[in-house]
């Protein structure tokens, strides 16, 4: 394994959800850098990144509660936030290009191996991009090429049908887990709805889908709607 000297040793917070996955990186950077925080969640991250002040946040993609995105909204208030390299599990466009766009410097999956995962470090620490060999090329295709939207393209034409689904209950304040419940899905798989509701749609919150629902007359009273006892929480 790589190794820095103690004077070069980066601090590194680890943002993922999964307990086994954070300890094992750990582990592997060890010799490397210094993990100086763990966090499980948006929540969880925005306070432990503030309390460690690292250099680097090894950040997954897909969190409870906003995903990685949201934890990148936070950052951007900050300061001087620290470098951001996203590690997941996905490499398709619609995860990787969101990250890049809310500040996210580089990018790579979970099977990259060590010494490139502690070069990959030390190059966004250093201010530079960095992304697995496979993702660059559609990371620069789509940051370089010009727009081919539409103008006057309807932005709610971009949805699938289920993606409209979970706008008609993001808009009226269901949370993830009820919103889950009413449509017979896993609540994960109503986060990555969400993503995908908020890209197509150029919104960051809850509040924003729901004014932009309000806006187009997209709430009007529904009688199988009723208030949700689980509102304002994911």
């Amino acid at each position: 394994m790589s190794s820095l000297a103690p004077a070069d040793r980066l601090r590194v917070v680890v943002v993922d959800d999964h307990h086994l996955f954070r300890a094992g990186v750990r582990a592997e950077l060890g010799e490397a850098c210094d993990v100086v925080g763990e966090a499980a969640t948006v929540a969880e991250a925005a306070a432990v990144i503030a309390d460690a002040r690292p250099d680097v946040v090894l950040l997954d993609v897909h969190l409870p509660d906003g995903g990685g995105v949201a934890v990148l909204h936070g950052l951007a208030a900050a300061a001087a936030p620290p470098a951001v390299l996203a590690l997941s599990v996905s490499d398709a466009a619609e995860d990787v290009v969101p990250m890049i766009r809310a500040g996210a410097l580089g990018y790579v999956t979970k099977t990259i191996n060590t010494d490139d995962l502690i070069a990959a470090i030390r190059q966004v620490a250093a201010g530079d991009a960095y992304f697995s060999p496979r993702l660059a090329a559609f990371v620069l295709q789509a940051f370089s090429a010009p727009p081919t939207a539409v103008a006057d393209e309807d932005p709610l034409e971009t949805l699938t049908p289920r993606e409209r689904e979970v706008l008609h209950h993001l808009a009226r304040g269901y949370a993830y887990k009820s919103i889950a419940h009413r449509l017979g899905i896993g609540t994960r798989t109503v986060e990555s709805h969400v993503r995908a509701v908020l890209r197509k749609l150029q919104l960051t919150s809850r509040h924003e889908v729901s004014h932009w629902a309000a806006t187009r007359g997209l709430l009007e009273d529904d009688p199988g709607d009723a208030a949700d006892p689980d509102a304002g929480s994911a």
